[in-house]
């Protein structure tokens, strides 16, 4: 029975290096003798498309520096040009010879494969440039949370780098035939590990992002949510920091926050106020009907937007009014300052037209043993017993 010896590499000795360079320089010269017109055509359109490339990137760059805003649309396009890099520069001059002059197969697949890689490479640096520009543009109008961006853009870069640096280098060893069905799954299962193994931190840092971005409040804002009424100071990677009205600082993690229902009270457009109002049962019926004309008055006065004003209830001890108005003010002091004002106008108003306030008051009626009324007091003495007397 024969035995079939195991393939073996080729053996690749120095003395082998020689001859082998000599091939490639015969190549070499062979096709520069033949495609000469061709080359020198290639050549001379090669160096126009480098410098126009250079230019470029040297207009960009001045246009990058120049502008007063990083997050204009303009100034993310200019500092993307900008980072086009010497060797994809090169390898777009040389593969330009390479599909004019025809160069040898040896030659062509080299060059190929040298330029998917610098094109992979300079997309990614190029979509890099794009999403961290459109990240800062989209939190550009948060001026407070400049810091906590700043912060967070670090490992933001970090990620959006490692991601889009990771998908090229599977792309160009694809390219050049490696099976990266195992890189791959590796990467993947390592994704998976460091995000359950950091699922806290991240949580925080992109409810973080999330409040820069989508701006529910704003540093100085002054919100409430549960039982509490404070104003934000301080929005970090992992907790937001706020000062409640009275006086004590106030921690919270960003993700418990954003699960609670928050209500922004700086952005309210107007504040509406509701006067209960309480009058005797002796008003006459027809001052009554006027109580709506006095109580409109007194608030347009004031410069409150009037909403509607009117009997509610027959109370137990008074005739109930309700007058309900807006301010179109989002400043707390100025609501408190006009409600104020329009309260004392009412008063004015109502002494003006003789309208008296009811106060609680309750009546009691006492019965005899035979169930006859009896009054709760002693019944004052007839004239003929004050004439006796």
């Amino acid at each position: 029975m024969t035995t079939q010896s195991a393939p073996t590499l080729a053996q690749f000795t120095p003395q082998a290096i020689g001859p082998r360079l000599q091939t490639y320089w015969d190549a070499l010269t062979n096709w520069v003798q033949t495609n000469y017109v061709e080359l020198g055509i290639a050549v001379v359109a090669a160096i126009i498309v480098f410098v126009a490339l250079s230019w470029l990137k040297r207009i960009a760059a001045n246009v990058a520096r120049a502008s007063a805003h990083r997050a204009h649309l303009k100034s993310i396009v200019a500092r993307t040009l900008a980072r086009t890099s010497k060797f994809f520069r090169v390898m777009v001059s040389i593969e330009l010879v390479n599909q004019i002059a025809n160069a040898p197969a040896a030659l062509t697949q080299t060059v190929d494969i040298l330029f998917t890689i610098a094109i992979v490479i300079q997309v990614a640096i190029w979509l890099r440039e794009i999403i961290l520009g459109l990240i800062e543009r989209r939190a550009g109008e948060g001026v407070h949370e400049n810091d906590t961006l700043q912060s967070a853009m670090v490992l933001i870069r970090l990620l959006v780098s490692f991601v889009l640096f990771a998908i090229a280098a599977i792309v160009v060893l694809d390219n050049l035939g490696v099976n990266v069905t195992g890189l791959v799954a590796g990467l993947g299962v390592g994704g998976i590990a460091i995000g359950l193994a950091a699922q806290g931190i991240f949580s925080d840092l992109f409810a973080a992002i999330s409040i820069i971005f989508d701006k529910p409040f704003r540093r100085g804002d002054t919100v409430s949510y549960d039982n509490t009424i404070a104003r934000v100071e301080v929005i970090g990677m992992k907790s937001t920091r706020l000062r409640a009205l009275t006086g004590e600082e106030k921690i919270i993690s960003n993700s418990k926050l954003l699960e609670k229902e928050i209500t922004n009270n700086t952005l309210t457009l107007y504040r509406r106020v509701t006067f209960v109002l309480t009058l005797v049962y002796q008003t006459p019926p027809a001052l009554a009907r006027r109580v709506p004309d006095v109580l409109r008055a007194a608030v347009e006065a004031n410069g409150a937007q009037f909403i509607r004003a009117g009997f509610n209830n027959f109370g137990p001890s008074a005739l109930d009014f309700h007058v309900v108005f807006d301010i179109e003010s989002d400043d707390v002091e100025e609501m408190f300052q006009a409600r104020h004002d329009i309260g004392i106008a009412i008063l004015d108003s109502f002494a003006r037209e003789g309208i008296s306030f009811a106060y609680p008051t309750q009546t009691t009626f006492t019965a005899a043993p035979d169930g006859k009324l009896v009054m709760p007091y002693a019944a004052p003495p007839s004239a003929e017993a004050r004439s006796k007397s």
